[in-house]
C-alpha cells in the first residue's frame, strides 16, 4: 500500500457546497476518498443529466465553455475532477486500481439517482476517460441512459516506449508509488491554438506524472475493455476530429462498431483532440446537444 493509503471505507456522500456561481464541491467514495466536482445547474427544470469525466492529464477547469452551453440547453452538467487529478492533491497521480476509478463514476451516478432518478444521465467520457465510460456499463450495468465519447482514448496513437513499458511493470511490483511521465506533456498535441497551448503548457493542475500502479492499471484497463465492448448495449455517440495525434481514429472506430447497442459516430474535419479548444461556434457542443435530445 502507498504512504497514506485509502481511507475506511464509509458510504458515499457529498461534503460542503462551493461559494460561486457553478458550484464547486467534494463527493466522498466509499472508500473514503473526497474527490472534486463542478456543478453547472440548468437555469430551470433539466431534461437530463450529462456527467463527465477527464483525460488522463486535464481536469474539469480545462471544459467551463462547454458545460455552461450544456447547462443553458437545459442539462444539469456535472465534471468529475478523477481522484489523484485536477483539484485533488490527495495521492496525487495515483489509483487503487482501474476498478476503483470505474467505481468513483458509478457511486457519483447512483448519489445522483437517489434524487429524481426519472432524469435520464449520460456519461460523456473526454480522451483517456472514455476507457472509464466504456468500461461502465460492463461493471454497473443498467445504471446509465448513454454515452458521449470525445475523442476517446479507446485506440491511443501516443504510449510510454517499451523499455519505459517494462520498468513500470517492474515498479508496480517493488515499487508502485514511482512516479514516471505521462506521455502527453507537448501541448502541441491536444489543440493547434496557440493561446490554448499556452493554457495547457502553463496551467498549474494538469497531471503531468503518474505512479507505476496508476500507469499499469491503464494497460489493465485496455485488456478489460476488449471484454467490456461487448456489454455495451446502450446508446453510443462518438466524436472524432480529424486532426487527432493522440488517438488513433480509425481503429477507435472500428472499436466502438462493434459495442451491440446504437452507435453514432462524428467525425469533424479540421478539428484536433481537445474539442474544448475549437472555434466557439464550432459544431461538436450541438451535435451533442441534439444527439442526447434525440434520447429523451
Amino acid at each position: 500500500m502507498l504512504p497514506g493509503g485509502d481511507a475506511h471505507k464509509s458510504p458515499p456522500s457529498f461534503l460542503g457546497k462551493g461559494a460561486g456561481g457553478l458550484g464547486l464541491s467534494t463527493f466522498r467514495a466509499s472508500d473514503g476518498y473526497p474527490f472534486y466536482f463542478r456543478h453547472y445547474p440548468a437555469p430551470a427544470a433539466p431534461r437530463a443529466r450529462l456527467v463527465f469525466v477527464h483525460g488522463i492529464r486535464s481536469h474539469g477547469g480545462w471544459y467551463a465553455r462547454s458545460c455552461r452551453r450544456f447547462a443553458e440547453a437545459g442539462f444539469d452538467v456535472h465534471f468529475l475532477d478523477r481522484r489523484g487529478a485536477g483539484l485533488n492533491t490527495a495521492r496525487r497521480g495515483d489509483a487503487p486500481s482501474f476498478r476503483r476509478l470505474i467505481d468513483d463514476v458509478a457511486e457519483y451516478v447512483q448519489h445522483l439517482r437517489a434524487e429524481r432518478g426519472y432524469l435520464p444521465v449520460f456519461v460523456c467520457g473526454i480522451s483517456w476517460g472514455g476507457k472509464l465510460a466504456v468500461g461502465l456499463p460492463y461493471r454497473k450495468p443498467n445504471l446509465v441512459d448513454g454515452l458521449v465519447l470525445l475523442c476517446p482514448g479507446l485506440v491511443p496513437k501516443v504510449a510510454p516506449p517499451l523499455p519505459q513499458r517494462a520498468r513500470i511493470a517492474v515498479a508496480r511490483v517493488f515499487r508502485p508509488w514511482k512516479f514516471f511521465p505521462i506521455p502527453l506533456n507537448e501541448p502541441d498535441l491536444f489543440t493547434a491554438s496557440p493561446e490554448r497551448r499556452a493554457y495547457v503548457d502553463a496551467e498549474p493542475h494538469g497531471l503531468r506524472s503518474a505512479t507505476s500502479r496508476f500507469l499499469f492499471s491503464s494497460f489493465s484497463l485496455d485488456i478489460y475493455l476488449k471484454r467490456a465492448a461487448k456489454r455495451v448495449t446502450i446508446p453510443t455517440f462518438l466524436a472524432l476530429a480529424e486532426h487527432d495525434r493522440i488517438i488513433d481514429n480509425v481503429r477507435t472506430a472500428e472499436f466502438v462498431g462493434r459495442f451491440p447497442g446504437p452507435t453514432e459516430t462524428v467525425m469533424y474535419p479540421g478539428a484536433h483532440h481537445t474539442l474544448e479548444f475549437e472555434r466557439d461556434d464550432h459544431p461538436w457542443l450541438g451535435d451533442v446537444v441534439r444527439w442526447v435530445e434525440r434520447r429523451l
